[in-house]
């Protein structure tokens, strides 16, 4: 494994994850238990943290702090709620850095995303690109509530000497992801379809979009590694993209998981419905150089665990 988290680091330390009984959260929070931290795992139904005192309880006692916390979805979700996307996910993350900063939190990493990027980034996405230009607009809400995780990371370092810090996560799968078909990602709302028309007896799976489009796709357990190297390394609030580095075209990518689930039926692509962002894959030297981080998982192997983790789930999303 290239870039391991030092167990040292984090032996008896009270850390505090919110959003850790999500998707990314889980598997930062077992890691970091894994390597002997104290975790507090802080959940929406008990700590609202667009509210600044139910913030500062999340935080207290804390000397490292992951935000993980966030509402998303997939393209369907973003074009339904764009002002929760926007509102919610601003208020979490202005909160938190002024929360964490009060209560004395000796580090705060917050996850940004792929989304902060521009509609139109020369690729590989390099970091310098990310200020240079409006985000592709299905996901124009989140994507800038995102960005300004690094606006305020700047900001707080440069006033207060606060130190934080907010990778850019390309776009994740993995087992327990969310497979809703119309508030998930793309693998996941694959993955559900390809297997439940396998199951029905091979029937036509219809797919959003040309396929044409291209994205770059992190498993999740990669993601919470570099997370955990983060909050050891990164000590600076410049840019970190977080990902492969490898491109895989949409339609690639639903060919690679029929054939993995064994499904012979016919792909039907809708294109009405839209694509999103054209192309997406991330420049991804800096978190080799900076954090000594990169991703693990091929995708093939990746895919194989995740479609293998919904199949064994007792039942199928509702």
């Amino acid at each position: 494994m290239s870039g391991a988290p030092d167990p040292g680091a984090w032996s008896g330390r009270p850390v505090v994850v919110t959003g850790g009984a999500g998707f990314l959260g889980t598997a930062v929070v077992r890691q970091l238990s894994e390597a002997g931290a104290e975790v507090r795992v802080i959940r929406s139904a008990e700590h609202d943290l667009r509210e600044a005192a139910a913030c500062r309880e999340a935080v207290d006692g804390a000397e490292v702090v992951f935000h993980l916390a966030a509402r998303v979805g997939g393209i369907g979700y973003n074009r339904r709620n764009p002002a929760p996307l926007a509102y919610d996910n601003l208020e979490m993350g202005s909160n938190l850095f002024e929360q964490s900063r009060l209560a004395g939190v000796g580090k705060l990493v917050c996850a940004c995303s792929v989304c902060a990027y521009p509609h139109h980034t020369p690729v590989p996405f390099s970091e310098d690109e990310i200020w240079n230009g409006y985000p592709e607009p299905s996901n124009a809400p989140y994507g800038l509530a995102k960005r300004m995780l690094l606006v305020l990371s700047d900001a707080y370092r440069r006033q207060y000497d606060f130190d934080s810090c907010a990778p850019v996560m390309a776009n994740l799968y993995g087992p327990n992801d969310n497979y809703d078909l119309e508030d998930s990602h793309v693998i996941a709302a694959m993955i559900r379809k390809f297997v439940e028309a396998h199951d029905r007896g091979d029937e036509p799976v219809s797919l959003w979009g040309t396929g044409s489009a291209s994205r770059e796709f992190l498993y999740v357990e990669d993601a919470a590694r570099a997370l955990v190297l983060a909050a050891e390394h990164l000590d600076r609030s410049d840019p970190v993209n977080v990902g492969t580095g490898v491109e895989t075209r949409i339609r690639d990518l639903a060919e690679l998981i029929q054939e993995l689930v064994g499904h012979r039926g016919e792909i039907v692509w809708d294109s009405s419905r839209p694509d999103g962002q054209p192309t997406r894959f991330l420049d991804v030297s800096r978190a080799r150089d900076w954090l000594g981080f990169e991703a693990g998982t091929p995708l093939r192997a990746g895919l194989g665990s995740t479609i293998e983790s919904f199949r064994n789930q007792t039942s199928h999303v509702a």
